[in-house]
């Protein structure tokens, strides 16, 4: 265990840079929902059940508040980051050379900036991405390597966001949406989604939200009031775990494990693994 779980996650106060809630432009399954809930609870009897995954995800919580506060007052070093990297499965391998190549006043800025709630969501993502170094060349090896970085940093940028203040910001990683390749989480909760050529979902923080409160509403009919935006967290993650194993690939492709079980790939995903809090190698 990273720690004692000492608190629940609980509503902050309302603040200028809450983000608004759109509505959705294509409704959520209430069945879908019902589907993905009882295979999560399913799946985490394998991995000591619900409140332990939440004591998990409480503990990430706490390590990516702690490291945004400690990058207002000082620059990080490499090695502080790198423990927030053990903690995001879909970053943890690719992200740490780049952001040493940036040098340490640089990279210490792009974290410092994740923590500005002055500008907007996306803003702070696309910036943290957009510092990242492009293609060394126009071999297709370099060109995929730059852009599977791209998608490594915005993924791990999400979730420093997301899990440095979980009531405020919704998680906004890829596997949850991309518009771009039209897959992620969301789809799973959309009634016939195999036969649609587009989800008419964008990767807006509003849209993101939209969802958020949808998710929400549904797990607190259930009467569950306590930690919902890691409640939500959970079952977005194992709706995406059960795209995987349907599709038996995906875009995370086999650096996660298919022959894995359903607790160890959700564990994976949401960086709460046997790995999470090492770091990368």
């Amino acid at each position: 265990m990273l720690w004692a779980r000492k608190r629940p996650v609980e509503a902050a106060p309302r603040n200028p840079a809450e983000i608004v809630a759109a509505e959705l432009p294509l409704a959520l399954d209430a069945g879908l929902f019902e589907q993905h809930f009882a295979a999560l609870l399913d799946a985490v009897t394998a991995c000591g059940g619900v409140e332990r995954c939440l004591e998990l995800l409480v503990a990430k919580h706490e390590l990516c508040a702690a490291t945004l506060t400690a990058a207002r007052e000082r620059d990080l070093e490499s090695e502080e980051i790198g423990r927030v990297l053990g903690f995001v499965f879909t970053a943890r391998r690719h992200l740490l050379p780049a952001l040493d190549e940036l040098g340490a006043q640089r990279r210490a800025g792009l974290i410092r900036d994740l923590g500005d709630v002055a500008v907007p969501l996306t803003n702070r993502l696309q910036r943290f991405v957009d510092a990242m170094p492009g293609a060394r060349s126009l071999d297709r090896a370099d060109v995929s390597a730059a852009a599977r970085l791209r998608r490594a940093a915005w993924n791990f940028a999400a979730e420093m966001v997301h899990f440095g203040d979980p009531v405020r910001f919704p998680l906004m990683s890829r596997w949850v949406w991309d518009s771009a390749s039209q897959s992620g989480a969301l789809r799973e909760f959309v009634r016939g989604n195999d036969a649609m050529r587009e989800i008419p979902f964008d990767n807006s923080a509003e849209l993101h939200e939209g969802a958020r409160a949808w998710l929400s509403g549904r797990i607190a009919e259930r009467g569950i009031y306590r930690d919902l935006p890691l409640w939500i967290d959970l079952v977005l993650g194992q709706a995406y775990v059960g795209y995987l194993r349907s599709m038996a690939n995906g875009s995370l492709g086999g650096e996660f494990a298919r022959g894995a079980a359903p607790h160890e790939q959700l564990t994976k995903l949401l960086g709460i693994d046997s790995e999470g809090g090492r770091p990368p190698k």
